[in-house]
């Protein structure tokens, strides 16, 4: 545990500086978990509180610093606390809860770990093991390492109790542990995965950012028109599937003739947009910090952006014909959800299956509607891209030109 006594200049926290505190947190987060305590002297241990009036300046403060001087951003849990001082007075102060990251984190005195109870810059040699080793345990099966910021409250007994079978074990504590949506840390308290604050939490995005689906309709053929809908989709993961197609369907255009009965020609195929939602929601890389999944509707095409390159050995031509999946539990979970959406064409009876057809239902089921094949591009190694063309009705095709 760290302590700090806090001096203020008006509004402002004047000490410690703020890139001296943001130092101190990456330490701890790049060693172990660990507790700060501001309103306590650093030196004596004295408990001194905090100015009640201050409180909530602070918070802002111990916030912005990590978030914007800390890199990648710190994850941690702040709270307000009122505890009894030597004589016998109530003081405020504030708790700091640092878990053990995932990440390495750059502050702006550079990378520094904790030694004791003082922090040191680390130096080439402990910094690379300590990249290769969090590197590991990001890329292999990082859907099911612990969120330690939050608890096993924040999973809904009735999301994960979909996942029950006659065989699952009586004691709700085992079975969540045995399925993997909650696992114990260092110290063996219990503390939801990632796959299960994915599939069983109603607000994932409260602890792991950006784990939702940003989705946009524009009138035009670029970012520059006007956004005629816009939607965070957000919640668990078959839930941001469903709702993510309800935004297509709800923005498409479907043109109509009667020849002589109504024949329609819709702009995308729903099974395919299915596929193609499923398969970024699936396989996107959730260990990617600051990036979504981005949903954007022009007037002649669907763009859907998945953060993470390729897994494993898979390439762009490889595709339709090979299956990876870079998130073994979330996809084994997904494949125990029901189908949930009204994907015309569709033979699902569950959302994902092991048979790997989902790429080349897209290929094929949206070449067929407008002539044009879906196109997949990996951007910098590190995003990809599904681009699905909108199809025209026939009688505009043959009296306008290409479609």
């Amino acid at each position: 545990m760290e302590t700090k006594d806090l001096r203020y200049d008006g509004r402002f926290v004047s000490s410690p500086g703020r890139n001296s505190m943001a130092d101190e947190l990456a330490a701890m987060a790049n060693t172990n978990s660990g507790v700060f305590v501001l309103g306590v002297d650093d030196k004596t241990h004295k408990i001194t509180g905090l100015p009640l009036d201050k409180m909530d300046i602070t918070e802002t403060w111990v916030r912005n610093i990590a978030n914007d001087l800390i890199d990648p951003p710190l994850s941690c849990g702040i709270h307000k606390l009122f505890i009894r001082a030597d004589d016998g007075s109530e003081r405020a102060i504030i708790r700091i809860d640092i878990p053990r990251s995932i990440f390495v984190h750059k502050s702006p005195g550079g990378y520094f770990h904790r030694i004791g109870s003082s922090k040191r810059e680390m130096p080439p040699d402990i910094l690379s093991r300590m990249f290769q080793q969090r590197s590991q345990n990001r890329l292999i099966r990082f859907d099911e390492q612990i969120v330690h910021t939050a608890d096993i409250n924040a999973l809904n007994k009735d999301l994960w109790e979909r996942f029950k079978t006659p065989l699952s074990p009586p004691s709700d504590e085992e079975f969540l542990v045995k399925l993997k949506l909650i696992a114990p840390d260092e110290d063996g308290i219990l503390h939801p995965t990632i796959s299960g604050l994915l599939m069983a939490s109603d607000n994932p995005e409260t602890f792991i950012p950006n784990a939702f689906i940003q989705a946009v309709c524009y009138d035009g053929l670029g970012q520059d028109a006007y956004q005629l809908d816009f939607q965070d989709i957000t919640g668990p993961l078959d839930l941001q599937i469903k709702n993510a197609c309800r935004f297509v369907r709800g923005n498409m255009k479907t043109a109509a003739i009667k020849d002589p009965g109504r024949i329609e020609f819709p702009q995308y195929s729903m099974n395919a947009v299915f596929e193609a939602v499923a398969n970024a929601v699936a396989h996107r890389d959730y260990s990617v910090y600051g990036s979504k999944i981005r949903l954007q509707m022009f007037q002649d095409r669907l763009e859907l952006y998945s953060p993470g390159a390729i897994p494993n050995t898979m390439t762009i031509e490889s595709l339709p014909l090979r299956q990876s999946a870079r998130n073994e539990l979330l996809t084994s979970l997904l494949a125990r959800c029901r189908m949930n959406v009204d994907a015309e064409g569709s033979r699902r009876a569950y959302i994902m299956d092991k048979r790997g057809e989902g790429v080349p239902i897209i290929v094929v089921e949206s070449e067929k509607l407008s002539g044009k094949r879906p196109e997949y591009l990996l951007i910098d190694d590190a995003e990809l891209r599904l681009t699905i063309f909108a199809s025209r009705p026939p009688w505009l095709t043959n009296k306008g030109g290409a479609a």
